[in-house]
């Protein structure tokens, strides 16, 4: 009876050790997927890419930015095609992604956006926007930011002589 107990409990042993690395494997290819859909977003939005620039957001998109009311996809979208086909003025995004974790089919993301903004006049104005977006997994695979919220930095403090 003795040597049962132990050939189940290596097994078993066996079972756990084999199911950990597979998890972290799952884990690492969702952090993949989801780096490369932000930075997709990333150069379709540089781009002047409109049509492809609401793919990264679900429908059911909530989120906060920079105090003002509670937004949703629609209004997003509306917003960023509204920014996209101004003429008038180039918006580029650089990307800091600074962690993704992974839990199932959700998933959060700590980064920072720095939009700069070039005006009709060749000025530039910079903005760094840190932020978590909160991703969940559609029925189709695809990671979907569900929500997110964004602030801007503050200016940092300046420097006493």
């Amino acid at each position: 009876m003795g040597s049962d107990n132990i050939v189940v409990s290596s097994l078993m042993l066996a079972f756990l050790f084999a199911a950990a690395p597979a998890g972290r494997v799952v884990a690492d290819d969702a952090q993949g997927a989801i780096r490369s859909a932000l930075k997709k977003w990333t150069d379709d939005f540089n781009a002047g890419r409109a049509d492809a620039v609401c793919a990264l957001f679900s429908r059911d998109l909530r989120y906060d930015f920079r105090g003002y009311p509670e937004r949703d996809y629609e209004e997003l979208c509306s917003r960023l095609h509204k920014s996209l086909s101004d003429s008038s003025r180039r918006y580029a995004y650089d990307l800091d992604i600074r962690e993704v974790i992974v839990s199932g089919d959700m998933a959060a993301v700590r980064l920072v956006w720095t939009l700069t903004v070039t005006l009709p006049n060749g000025q530039t104005v910079t903005s760094v926007e840190p932020g978590l977006d909160i991703f969940r997994r559609d029925d189709d695979g695809q990671w979907k930011i569900i929500r997110y919220l964004a602030y801007e930095a503050p200016e940092p403090p300046s420097r006493r002589e």
